[in-house]
This record gives C-alpha cells, sequence and structure tokens, in this order.
C-alpha cells in the first residue's frame, strides 16, 4: 500500500481505524451485519432455547451488542469522528499539519488525554513509526486484532 493509502486506514494516534468497532467501513461492521443476517429472527429460537440452555437468556443483551456494532457508522478520525472521549491527538496534528505523533518534535507528550493503558501503545506504536517508517509498519500490523 502507498503512504496516502495507509492514511485511511491508520489514525494519527497508530490504530487502525479499519479494524475499530465504530468505524463504517470497517471489518467489525461488515462481520457484524453479516452475523445479524444469518441469525434473521433466531429472537423467538432463543427464547424457546433458553428453558433447556440457559445461555440463551442472554440472547437479547447479544442482539443489542450485535445491533450497535452493525450500526457503526464513524467515518475514521482523520474525517473527524473520533470516537475515544477527548482524543487530543487528531486535532494536535491537525493543528501541527503532521500525519502522526512521532513526527512531532513534542512527542511523547501530554496531549493525547489517553488511559494508562492507550497510552503506553500510542508510544510503542509510534516509536515503531518512527524506526521502520509508516509503510513497514502498516505491513506489521495490518493482520493483527486491534484490541489487543
Amino acid at each position: 500500500m502507498t503512504y496516502d493509502e495507509i492514511l485511511k486506514i491508520l489514525a494519527p494516534c497508530g490504530l487502525s481505524c479499519g479494524k475499530c468497532m465504530a468505524f463504517a467501513d470497517g471489518e467489525i461492521k461488515r462481520h457484524s451485519a453479516r452475523l445479524r443476517e444469518l441469525l434473521g429472527s433466531f429472537d423467538g429460537y432463543a427464547e424457546r432455547f433458553s428453558k433447556f440452555r440457559p445461555v440463551f437468556e442472554n440472547y437479547p443483551r447479544f442482539r443489542e451488542l450485535l445491533e450497535h456494532f452493525a450500526g457503526a457508522g464513524c467515518r475514521g478520525c482523520r474525517a473527524g469522528d473520533c470516537t475515544y472521549p477527548d482524543c487530543g491527538v487528531s486535532p494536535c496534528i491537525r493543528e501541527k499539519g503532521i500525519d502522526f505523533c512521532f513526527q512531532c518534535d513534542e512527542f511523547p507528550c501530554e496531549k493525547s488525554n489517553f488511559d494508562e493503558n492507550l497510552k503506553a501503545r500510542w508510544i510503542a506504536m509510534n516509536r515503531r513509526m518512527k524506526e521502520v517508517g509508516v509503510e513497514r509498519y502498516y505491513g506489521e500490523t495490518k493482520d493483527l486484532p486491534r484490541y489487543l
């Protein structure tokens, strides 16, 4: 993939928008919509099955979550739709005119507003991109799950 194509998939923090649960064109939405289609009108069956398989008592909650995933509508962090509460990365990179945090002289900084876990991942991802380049980083991570 070219650098410009990768920019459509990788968020400024280094996470893959394409694998995000909220991404409108993502794998999670696509698979969730397909699973919803395959399940069809399973609700009645789940209710009947719950009488001898108690796990099916959870089906309404599962269906609610499946609907949430299947209805994802985020256009991506670069489009201004970041779903992380109070994310400081997207506005900062736009202000600085850069594509990724590692390209900034202030990286790592305190502007991300990430929790401890995500902050550690953000730093590691950007250090790796700086070390090997964006294209190689994408190649190394494109088949990995987003949620580690």
